[in-house]
């Protein structure tokens, strides 16, 4: 004889079930992405005016320089800032015009 089957979940009763088990780690990834999006407005609103190097951007936000240039380099994939001239040896970025 077969045993009784358990009556399916919903997606959204599957979802709630998950959020629960995972309630930690649900918690732990939206800070995670609460502090992602306060660093990209922090950069995009410092350069937005005059255009700056990545150590001067770094300096300003107080990040790490390797953290900073991995943001601009995204941004620039994405075309959300671009290159305006050098300062010395680095490039300076500033957002880009929005259509």
């Amino acid at each position: 004889m077969m045993a009784a089957e358990k009556p399916e979940l919903s997606r959204g009763e599957l979802l709630k079930k998950l959020r629960a088990e995972h309630a930690q780690t649900v918690e732990r990834t939206q800070e995670l992405l609460k502090d992602q999006k306060r660093i990209q407005r922090d950069i995009c609103s410092f350069i937005r005016e005059t255009p700056k190097s990545v150590p001067e951007i770094a300096k300003e936000i107080g990040l790490p320089a390797n953290q900073v240039l991995w943001y601009i380099a995204s941004f620039r994939k994405y075309g959300i800032v671009v290159e305006d001239g050098m300062c010395e040896d680095y490039p300076l970025y500033r957002k880009a015009e929005e259509n």
